[in-house]
Formats: C-alpha cells, structure tokens, sequence
C-alpha cells in the first residue's frame, strides 16, 4: 500500500513539474500570436527577453510574375511616394518597376534619352522621388546618379565629382540616394568612409555628413604594438564605417543606418551640420542585445536600412535575422518582428524597407519579392499612444496604453506613458505607482520630488503649527525648569 502510495505521489510530482513547464513556457510566449512564423518579443529595462503579441503580422507577397514583365532580379531599393506610388530599383534586370498603392504595374523605366542617345541602366541599387516630382536613380554599374522627371526625362546626370577633399583615385560608385526638401542630394557611395555625400540642387558636390568614427580601446592600441603587420592584416581594419541605407525625414534631418559589429548604435538622425542629434533609448538603437558569437544568424544585427515612418517613429531592419526594430523618437523600442526562413512571412534575403499608409513594406532580393506586414491591434494601439504622446496629448494616449497592457502586461513603456499624463495632470501618487510598474526611475523620481513638496505645501500650516508648539513648549519646559532650580536654591 506504501509503494502504491510512493508511485501515486511521484506521478503527481512529475504532473505538477510539467505543468509548471507549461505554464512557464505559456508565460514566454502566450502573447505571440499563433498566426505568426516568428517571435515577437521586446526587451524590458534590464535587457531581458519579454515575448509580447505580434505587432505586425504577414500579408501578402507580391512577385514581378503578377506583372506580366517576368519576375524581379535580386531588387535592392524602394522607395514610396506621399501618394503611394511604389518605385523599386530592379538591379538585376537594370530596369525601375513603378507600381500603384494596390501593387498594380503602372510602367517599367528601361531606358531614357541623353540628348538624343537612349541609355540604359547598369545595376540600378539605389532610387528616390523627391517632393519636387523628380526621380533620382542610383545607376551603380554606370557610376552616375541619374535625374528623371515624371515622364521619364531626363532632368540631370550626377557623376564623377569633384573636389580637393577627394582623393585622386576616388571612384565614384554610387549605392543609395535621398533628396531633401530644397533638393539637394545625398549618396552613400562605396568604399567612402568619410560620410554621405552631399551635393547641391544643381548636381554640385559640397561636401560630406555623418562621418562615423571609430574609436580604437586602450587594449586594442597595446595589441597593435606588439603584434606583426600579418597578424594586424587579419584583424579588423581601424576604419570609419560605411553607411549602409538612408532616408531624410520632412524636416531634412538624414536618418542613416550602417554596420555596427559591437550592436551599440547602427541609426543616426544627422541635422543640417552633420551631428548625429538622435535620442537613445535603453541598450541602444542597433537592434538585439542578445546574440549568440558563432553559429547561424550569429553576430551583432546588421542593419541595412531605415523608414521614416510619423509622429517620430522609424524602424530598421537587420539582415542577419530577418528582425524589423521600431524606435519612437525619444529612441524607445516598440516592438520586434520578422525572422528568416521558408515559410510565408519569413525572409531569404531582405535589402530594404518603407511604408505604404500603416503597412510595412520589405524588400527581399532572395524571394525576388515584396513582403506586406500589416499592424495587429496591438500594433495599432502602440502606434496610436505614441502619435499622441508625440503630438503632446498624454491624456488621450492613456485609453491606448490601457489597452495595451490588457493586451501585454509586461509592456513597461505603456505604464510609464500613463505615468507621464497622471504626472502632467498634477497626481504625482498616482504617477509614482506606474513609474514604479514601467520600471523608470528617473520619471519615478521626478514624480516622488513633486510628491513629496505637494505632501509639504497641503500640511504646510499644521508642520508650522507643529513647530511652534514645539519651541513654545520647549521654552515653557526651560522656563519651569529654571524657576524648579531657584526654588531649590532658596530652600
């Protein structure tokens, strides 16, 4: 009967352990959606995994074959305009594919005339339309950067710059481009590692934004001395980075992205001057903290590109893991997506990224292909929040973030926005509670100082009335012990 009884409690133990498994593993993934070929996940204040529902969820791929002008060829850009007009640059096939906001042809660009000459294009990797109406085209294999107006005429040709600031043999090899508000045009070019290229309305080089720069540690420079010109040619190489994609805001301020082995920051919002003036969040802005050294999809994430997208968000994407990363202006992470693979959703080779209304559009040269990813309610509700937050509204940013946690509890960001409109609506108690359960210490404090001069301004007359009884008392107390020792004395 005692064994029975020994086998019956082992049975329970092993039933209570796996579903305390369960549960814990409920627990990590029970807000991602099923309907999902990826994880979906954020990083709380101490850079820990917190799985979360999928902000963005897969919604069609749209392939060159659909057109009728056969498939893509390994496509590295595109670019969407206001009205949503889809521009990709078709690198293997040399050619542009122009689209409809329904991703229905409208034309393909193969050709233009130079002053009586039809040219063609070389391995088109780059392309933009500016506010002004004009189309700018990185055409790499040519070494120019070609102007077109909306008819596809030739406007302008930008190539072979020159300038003192340039070295002699500088090849100008031209890989992305965006234009500003006043038109004037910025390149990411190859092997430049001064900066982005900049050059006036006219086609005119005027300088370089953005050099990034490197700094080598104190352990590093000891290791170059004692090491021999072989072994350093083996190490990396001491050089400022190349940018890898770009896009300017309405502002004219230059969001670049680029290669940052170290994952610390691989986004810059570059002002008019060139200094980097982007906000930083906590862990950065060069998407996963955490990675593994070696193996598949190993390393730090390798952002290629950036979208501009409103009310100061913008997002990445990284090439290593298929992860779209998107940022809110003061450099918070919103929300994770995306991974490599096979199935629908998933990506072989992503180059680029924009937005078509809420949508976000991928570029994947590998599937030949567009990926639409379309927000999910929770998507929706965090974007909604921090529009208003962005536009100053706290109040009617409260309703979503209240939603949000009913959707993701482990949201840390939501009950810090709640937190900023109680603390902007004078309840600094109420405020302190959501500081503490977003985990942010430097609005809890804020609200804890306000707190406390609040506690000391409402009681301020009874604290005054507690000290003069005080004194008052103390001095009746030294008046009676005085008059106690001369009585004494004349005893």
């Amino acid at each position: 009967m005692n064994s029975i009884y020994k086998k019956k409690l082992t049975n329970i133990s092993l039933f209570a352990i796996l579903f305390i498994f369960l549960v814990v593993t409920m627990d990590r993934k029970a807000c991602a959606s099923e309907s999902v070929p990826y994880d979906t996940y954020i990083y709380d204040v101490y850079e820990d995994i917190k799985y979360t529902p999928a902000a963005y969820i897969p919604e069609e791929v749209i392939r060159g074959k659909e057109w009728g002008i056969g498939a893509l060829n390994s496509p590295q850009d595109i670019n969407v305009t206001k009205d949503g007009t889809v521009y990709i640059a078709d690198t293997g096939n040399n050619r542009i594919v122009v689209l409809d906001p329904k991703f229905h042809l409208i034309k393909v660009i193969e050709e233009f005339n130079n002053n009586g000459k039809k040219e063609s294009f070389s391995s088109p990797s780059g392309i933009y339309f500016s506010l002004s109406g004009n189309l700018y085209i990185a055409d790499t294999g040519n070494k120019r950067i070609v102007l077109l107006d909306e008819d596809s005429n030739l406007v302008n040709i930008i190539e072979n710059p020159q300038s003192e600031v340039l070295d002699g043999e500088f090849v100008f090899v031209p890989l992305k481009v965006s234009v500003d508000y006043a038109d004037r045009v910025y390149v990411i070019a190859k092997n430049m590692f001064q900066g982005i290229m900049a050059f006036d309305s006219e086609g005119n080089f005027t300088g370089f934004s953005g050099k990034i720069e490197v700094n080598i540690s104190t352990s590093e420079k000891v290791w170059r001395i004692f090491t021999t010109k072989e072994q350093r040619s083996k190490q990396q190489l001491f050089i400022p980075t190349e940018f890898t994609g770009m896009e300017i805001d309405e502002n004219g301020f230059i969001y670049a992205t680029s290669i940052d082995a170290k994952g610390i920051q691989s986004v810059r919002r570059l002002n008019p001057k060139g200094e980097d003036v982007i906000r930083k969040g906590v862990g950065g802005i060069s998407g996963d903290l955490d990675w593994r050294i070696r193996g598949d999809y190993s390393g730090a994430s390798r952002i290629i590109d950036v979208v501009v997208r409103d009310k100061g968000l913008y997002s990445i994407i990284d090439s290593t893991r298929g992860r779209i990363f998107t940022y809110d202006h003061e450099g918070n992470l919103l929300y994770i997506f995306g991974g490599m693979g096979t199935q629908e959703g998933t990506f072989n080779t992503p180059t680029a990224i924009d937005t078509l209304d809420d949508k976000i559009l991928v570029l994947d040269s590998g599937r030949n292909a567009i990926m639409s990813f379309t927000p999910s309610k929770y998507g929706s509700l965090i974007n909604e929040a921090v529009g208003l937050r962005y536009d100053g509204d706290e109040s009617k940013a409260v309703y979503c973030w209240e939603e949000v946690i009913k959707l993701d509890s482990n949201f840390e960001l939501a009950y810090v926005g709640i937190g900023k409109s109680y603390l902007s609506s004078g309840n600094n108690k109420l405020a302190m509670k959501y500081f503490k359960l977003g985990k942010n210490q430097e609005y809890y404090s804020m609200a804890f100082k306000r707190y406390r001069n609040e506690v000391l301004k409402n009681n301020l007359q009874y604290i005054l009335t507690g000290l003069i009884v005080i004194i008052l008392g103390r001095k009746i107390y030294q008046f009676i012990r005085k008059r106690n020792k001369r009585r004494a004395l004349d005893v």
